[in-house]
């Protein structure tokens, strides 16, 4: 990194008062280190450090008076269970970055193993999102966001496909939020022409005309490319197709250090046993800049911002068939970080409203509050007067994975030789997803070449059959389906139509739900009004019942957390 880089950082910071930063070029990117009192201080000295021309990214080790980070939730299982495994590649994250990246390795003749410290997929960002398919409109048209996501987006027709996950192409409006700014769309039009965005300009008479009583009528703008995706049934459809391809996807196994050389990353020391891969491959989300110091390469921090997002239930799906935004000023790759959230029609027929975006230092807080899920719901009130708020059926937190250059982190490790990066993926990740898995695929082929020659398989299975959905089928159909199956025939989520057919098969699937929550990812079992409360019984049983385990330790989610204390006396004479 050039002197004069890191001196104009210096001149930066004691400009904006912070005179007690020591700045120093580390792996190519900036180190900053020394400790203020507010954590807002250590984010503004953060981006005052970043240079993307000459730096790799911003290393920010400046400490918060008084504060001491929480260490990673970490699985309660210590055991041997993967001592001494030899994969060629391993993949460090099941979010649907990591799953999209086994899938896509899973078509050559190379051993792939997915490690990741929850009970299942897509715990964290990618369950905890609005599932957009984005345009790609509010990125920067030279970043490497917009290169993921275009080509994602491309990518999800043939996607959904193959993996019988549906997606809705439904478009996307995005309001004026006064007259005078209807003067920007020729400059968003030509800004779109550079990554063949569709944009159409929409009148006030127009926009009266697609949206029921829209909170702002100044008309505005509609981008034909957008659509929507459930995001942890896309996750868990790659990684099933990756196990049936002969991948190994292993839960509860936390990557607690890696042993390198300065050249290359050897024994990766889980709490299940060492693992000794051929390529390392950070998609740790969160995590992912605490991976990559172990490997010897953590040349950028993760900087966490959490949102809140609520869903509306489907009696309140007329207020838009679309995803419907304000016009912003600013885009999310600017200095305020955020599109403003919006109103989002999923794929199952619900609306989700928000996310918030504020800056937090805890990585895994998904606590939400009263004032943050008010304030969600009065800014996307603006956008549709029509919103109630008794019609919220449920609200989450998601922390999203920010580096302080707001890009993707999507490189072969010119430090560590057989470590790949696909860190520091925030929005838009779901539709960067495939794009970056053939990127890493490639950067894997390359490394392995020396070892060993990468082929395609000739079996490989690219099409996965899906759960029947018994309410989305014809009368017929549900006839056929239930004389030869039935189980389909048995209601158990009243809510969402969901079988005890539809809850075995997810069940016995490549990747099993053996949790409630893990359940409800894969059939939407308890994802209703009544959020589970009539149907979490029935399901406790069934799981009980397919697999052998006792019905005490079967739970919401997986670790500590049972659903039952124990048997009472009648039950055990």
């Amino acid at each position: 990194m050039k002197f004069r880089a890191i001196n104009r950082i210096k001149k930066a910071l004691k400009k904006a008062g912070y005179t007690n930063i020591s700045v120093r070029e580390k792996l190519g990117g900036v180190l900053l280190e020394g400790e203020l009192e507010k954590y807002a201080d250590v984010l503004a000295c953060g981006r005052l450090a970043v240079e993307k021309k000459h730096s790799r990214g911003v290393i920010n080790k400046i400490s918060v008076a008084g504060y001491q980070e929480k260490p990673m939730r970490s699985p309660l299982i210590n055991d041997k269970a993967h001592e001494g495994k030899t994969p060629d590649a391993l993949i460090i994250g099941g979010g649907i970055v990591g799953a999209a990246i086994a899938r896509e390795l899973s078509k050559y003749n190379i051993s792939v193993m997915l490690v990741e410290k929850e009970y299942d997929l897509a715990i964290a960002q990618s369950s905890r999102n609005d599932g957009m398919i984005h345009a790609g409109i509010d990125l920067n048209p030279n970043s490497k966001k917009v290169k993921y996501n275009m080509r994602g987006n491309a990518l999800y027709d043939t996607l959904s496909k193959e993996l019988g996950v549906p997606i809705s192409k439904n478009g996307q409006y995005v309001l004026f939020t006064s007259p005078v700014q209807r003067a920007v769309y020729p400059f968003v039009k030509k800004r779109a022409g550079k990554n063949h965005i569709p944009c159409e300009y929409l009148s006030k008479k127009e926009v009266s005309e697609r949206i029921k009583n829209p909170g702002f009528n100044h008309g505005g703008m509609f981008f034909a490319g957008a659509g929507v995706v459930s995001p942890y049934l896309m996750t868990v459809a790659l990684a099933e197709n990756a196990v049936v391809n002969g991948a190994e996807i292993c839960f509860d196994t936390a990557v607690l250090g890696i042993e390198n050389d300065g050249e290359k990353a050897g024994k990766v020391i889980t709490n299940r046993g060492a693992i000794y891969p051929k390529v390392v491959i950070n998609a740790a989300g969160v995590y992912s800049d605490k991976i990559a110091e172990m490997a010897g390469d953590g040349h950028f921090t993760i900087h966490p911002r959490r949102g809140v997002e609520a869903i509306l239930d489907k009696k309140a799906g007329h207020l838009t068939h679309s995803v419907i935004g304000r016009f912003a000023m600013k885009t999310s790759t600017g200095a305020k970080h955020t599109k403003g959230g919006g109103i989002v029609y999923t794929i199952d027929g619900n609306i989700l409203i928000g996310p918030s975006a504020d800056e937090t230092q805890e990585r895994e807080n998904n606590a939400t509050t009263r004032e943050e899920l008010d304030a969600v719901i009065n800014k996307q009130r603006e956008l549709t007067p029509d919103m109630k708020s008794a019609d919220i059926i449920t609200y989450f937190a998601g922390t999203r994975a920010a580096t302080y250059e707001e890009e993707f982190i999507v490189e072969k490790s010119p430090i560590i030789k057989n470590l790949i990066q696909a860190a520091g993926i925030q929005s838009p990740g779901i539709t960067a997803a495939p794009a970056i898995a053939e990127d890493v695929a490639k950067f894997t082929k390359e490394i392995l070449a020396n070892e060993k020659t990468v082929q395609q398989k000739k079996d490989f299975i690219k099409t996965r059959k899906p759960i029947p959905s018994l309410k989305e089928l014809s009368l017929q159909e549900r006839d056929a389906l239930i004389k030869e199956r039935p189980d389909y025939g048995i209601i158990i989520c009243r809510c969402e139509e969901i079988s005890r057919g539809e809850i075995m098969d997810a069940i016995k699937s490549p990747v099993p739900a053996l949790t409630l929550d893990g359940i409800k990812r894969r059939v939407r079992a308890g994802m209703g009004r009544c959020q589970g409360g009539f149907c979490a019984p029935l399901i406790t049983q069934i799981i009980a019942e397919e697999t052998g385990i006792d019905i005490t330790q079967i739970g919401k989610k997986g670790g500590a957390g049972k659903t039952l204390c124990g048997y009472t006396k009648e039950q055990k004479e």
